[in-house]
């Protein structure tokens, strides 16, 4: 069973599922009282992981010790299942420049510690740290991988097999790829652009060195590379031969070579791939040249990388590609004379880190993506390449790490064919499609992991009306199509659920018909531990509304650049989501501006969710990299920008799908002190507002939304950014409900999308009472008493029941077993069940 399913229905601490009926005596525990542990994630680490206070996200877990923490030359670790380590049950690492150790086995579950110690530089062992418990849980998924011991046995070394290595994995289907490579339908692309690279000038190149120039350069190369490793024509190895001996020749400045991260990996992969490639026919000084230009570039970001990225908790472009070019450059260097022990140790610090991090932050099993599904394209290439490297040097399948076994799944319901994205993160706009390198990871994950989600995301993608979205158009995946010519199922799974709970990275999706986009009514909702940093966003506890793949209300601004004007103050900040101001100010740019996504659970006529986002207005942010964004943007973090400390103690929204078309948000937000509450709401059209009802008119139907509150408000709308995108944007439009100088205070927005107008259900509310169609709504908008909000269908059982009252459920009064908790009646898996939840204790892989 998939992960992200069984964690729906996982009963522990936090949630208590009713299965039967039966009445229980009326004695609710009361929850109000338990304290919300710190669960943010620290952009760099302060705390060791892991603690009794984290709970785990694997076994076995990575050792890691703050970077601060490393004082001497290197640390070395134990590991052990009793306190006082005794030598004979005691794991102990080798000592490594590195602030991570990972076990490469799996631990038996109970109570571990585990301490480490500084080493100098002169072999000084320095006192071991107190030490650190921890506890492995028995249901904590296990994903073991082999020491680099082993790994580094397993690489050809020597002879003719030792040189090319970077594609190894393909090695038993070049054969058979060869010989049919011509009548492959990728064929003339495969050709076309490797004919295209043979024509281009690379001296001018370097004329003046720059980052979109060589990794234009370094996309030629791979071009020529796959051409020739499928075809054999020596004209493309001519080619590549002339690029490395003019790369060689360049007398690289460290301005030149180190203009960017990017531009380094670009020339150091332009320079990897022919020696790689022609190591066999190239002569003593070739190698030596090419090899200490390697080198060059590999010990600089060594230098810089070793300690940090362990600690980091993700660095973009490091991932995204850097990583796998400077794996790439110790694997094909560690075993040749003069490097073996510097480029050994840079491969193995890799290596370790891939298993300690990988894929995504180490802290992510649910595969979907922390920044978004708009960013997780320019990861695309890496997560193959490396997991497909590893499995077959370490004879493990690294494909069997709970985020590439979820990811299928993540990819079809965070951003499914023919419709854009959830829409959270940077860029999440700018696609209103997959695009084929999206159907062409889920191609590669259905063919490598069987996964079902994968197979019918793949083919829904290259069946649709866009050309663009062909899988055979997408350049990335192309060699391993054609070395893997292995076909998959692509029927709907049938026991696709509607909602999905993403607990690590904190979003829910919730959807009416995922098959068929035409018909589907699509919600993201996210609170995220994660918080706001590099590219993700300030949208806790904001929202997205689809409808036919197409957007209803959607985050507002463009991604014009990282932290131009516009970016920071329309597109980053708050005010550009469907969540609140309060006294016009959003939340913070950092990642301890956190949310939470405290419960969450769905049937076939109810889905709903709540998260947490108290702790995200919390004022203006330190982290270096934004202050100096700001400063160069122009841009103070003050009030009158938005920016700022807020009053701010509560803020709980839960948003609800009634099946198939009615989307219920419900907050109860609370300040210390009187403050101006602004309710946000973005259109790509104008509202139409009639008192306290907003119509948009779609192209392929109608949203009407009706607000309610005890407490009077008015609405406004404009299509104007506080800081323009310049010209060429479409102006969008944002609504605004104020609630002015009050410190309390309840609202509940009923959302109807519908084919035309004339579908609309006419709502009528008598009190606390709220009827639309079928549905009856009962809710507490006075914030001076209990939270309540009960929902029932009267042409079926379904009941949600959030508050502390005793509901009637399947014609039987339950028994709360906690107060103020939510109960979801409904059916679930072909029959009616009760699933009653308190809040969830986010996992905290950071702070103590």
């Amino acid at each position: 069973m998939k992960y992200t399913i069984y964690l729906l229905g996982i009963t522990c601490v936090f949630l208590a599922s009713a299965c039967s009926d039966e009445d229980i005596p009326s004695s609710a525990v009361d929850t109000e009282a338990v304290d919300t542990p710190e669960a943010w994630h620290d952009k760099i680490r302060t705390q060791p992981y892991p603690k009794l206070s984290n709970e785990l996200y694997l076994n076995p877990p990575p050792l890691i010790v703050p970077q601060d923490s490393k004082t001497g030359e290197k640390l070395q670790f134990a590991l052990s299942q009793d306190e006082t380590f005794p030598e004979a049950s005691t794991q102990l690492s080798e000592m490594d420049e590195w602030c991570m150790f990972n076990p490469h086995r799996e631990l038996e579950a109970g109570t571990w510690y585990w301490r480490y110690r500084n080493i100098s530089v002169d072999g000084s062992e320095g006192e071991w740290s107190e030490p650190i418990a921890f506890e492995v849980k028995a249901e904590t998924p296990v994903f073991v991988t082999p020491d680099f011991a082993t790994f580094r046995a397993n690489i050809p070394q020597a002879g003719a097999d030792a040189h090319p290595r970077l594609y190894c994995f393909l090695n038993g289907d070049w054969a058979k790829a060869r010989q049919r490579v011509t009548y492959h339908a990728e064929y003339r692309g495969l050709i076309g652009r490797a004919d295209s690279a043979l024509k281009v000038d690379y001296s001018t190149y370097l004329a003046m060195v720059t980052e979109d120039g060589m990794e234009e350069m370094a996309d030629y190369v791979e071009n020529l590379h796959q051409a020739y490793l499928l075809t054999q024509d020596q004209t493309y190895s001519a080619k590549l031969s002339e690029i490395l001996t003019l790369l060689c020749a360049h007398d690289f400045s460290d301005s030149e070579l180190f203009v960017s991260n990017f531009s380094s990996t670009a020339i150091a992969y332009s320079i990897l791939v022919p020696y790689d490639l022609l190591y066999n026919r190239l002569n003593g000084g070739q190698i030596r040249t090419a090899q200490e230009l390697l080198m060059r570039i590999a010990r600089h970001y060594y230098e810089s990388y070793c300690g940090m990225q362990e600690n980091h908790i993700f660095d973009n472009h490091f991932w995204q590609k850097n990583m796998r070019i400077l794996f790439q450059i110790a694997f094909c260097l560690w075993d040749k004379a003069g490097y073996e022990e510097e480029a050994s140790r840079m491969l193995e610090y890799y290596y370790e880190l891939w298993t300690a991090r990988a894929p995504a932050s180490g802290f992510n099993r649910d595969g979907a993506w922390i920044n978004g599904s708009g960013y997780l394209s320019a990861n695309f290439y890496t997560l193959y390449y490396m997991p497909m490297l590893m499995s077959c040097i370490g004879q493990t399948d690294f494909l069997q790490h709970p985020w590439y076994q979820n990811a299928g799944q993540a990819l079809a319901y965070n951003f499914p064919p023919s419709s854009l994205s959830s829409g959270f993160g940077d860029m999440s706009e700018r696609l209103d499609v997959p695009g084929r390198q999206y159907a062409a990871f889920a191609d590669f994950l259905a063919r490598e992991t069987g996964d079902g989600y994968a197979g019918w995301y793949a083919n829904e993608c290259s069946t649709d009306d866009d050309p663009n979205n062909d899988v055979a158009d997408d350049v990335l995946f192309r060699i391993y199509r054609i070395c893997r010519n292995s076909t998959y199922d692509t029927d709907f799974p049938e026991s696709a659920p509607k909602m999905l709970w993403y607990k690590d990275i904190g979003e829910v999706v919730m959807h009416s018909d995922l098959e068929h986009t035409a018909d589907n009514l699509m919600l993201g909702f996210r609170s995220s531990t994660f918080g706001s940093g590099s590219h993700t966003l300030a949208d806790q506890n904001s929202f997205n509304l689809l409808y036919g793949g197409k957007e209803v209300y959607y985050h507002s601004g463009y991604y014009t650049s990282f932290s131009d004007a516009h970016t920071l103050t329309s597109y980053r900040h708050t005010r550009a989501h469907n969540t609140i101001l309060v006294n016009g100010i959003g939340q913070a740019f950092t990642t301890e501006a956190y949310g939470m996504m405290l419960r969450a659970a769905g049937g076939s006529h109810i889905a709903y969710a709540l998260g947490d986002a108290s702790e995200a207005y919390c004022g203006i942010s330190d982290d270096p990299m934004w202050v100096k964004n700001f400063e160069n943007a122009g841009i103070a973090q003050t009030p009158e920008n938005g920016f700022g400390t807020t009053p701010l103690t509560k803020y709980r929204r839960q948003v609800l799908m009634l099946y198939p078309d009615i989307v219920l948000v419900y907050d109860e937000l609370e300040a210390s002190e009187p403050v101006r509450w602004e309710w946000l709401l973005h259109s790509p059209v104008q509202f139409g507002i009639e008192g306290q009802m907003f119509t948009t008119h779609l192209d392929n139907g109608v949203a009407v939304a009706r607000m309610f509150s005890d407490s009077s408000f008015e609405v406004s709308q404009t299509d104007q950014f506080a800081v323009s995108p310049g010209e060429g944007y479409a102006n969008q439009w944002h609504l605004t409900a104020s609630f002015e100088n009050i410190p309390q205070c309840r609202i509940l927005t009923l959302v109807q999308v519908r084919g035309s107008e004339s579908e609309v259900l006419p709502v009528v509310r008598n009190g606390n009472r709220i009827t639309c169609g079928d549905w009856v709504i009962e809710v507490n908008l006075d914030p001076s008493s209990a939270e309540r909000l009960q929902v029932t269908n009267s042409s079926s059982a379904a009941v949600y029941s959030y508050g502390s009252d005793n509901p009637v459920l399947g014609g039987k009064a339950y028994a709360r077993q906690y107060r103020n908790s939510s109960v979801l009646y409904d059916n679930m898996d072909g029959a009616y069940r009760t699933d009653e939840q308190t809040d969830r204790k986010p996992v905290a892989s950071r702070k103590g």
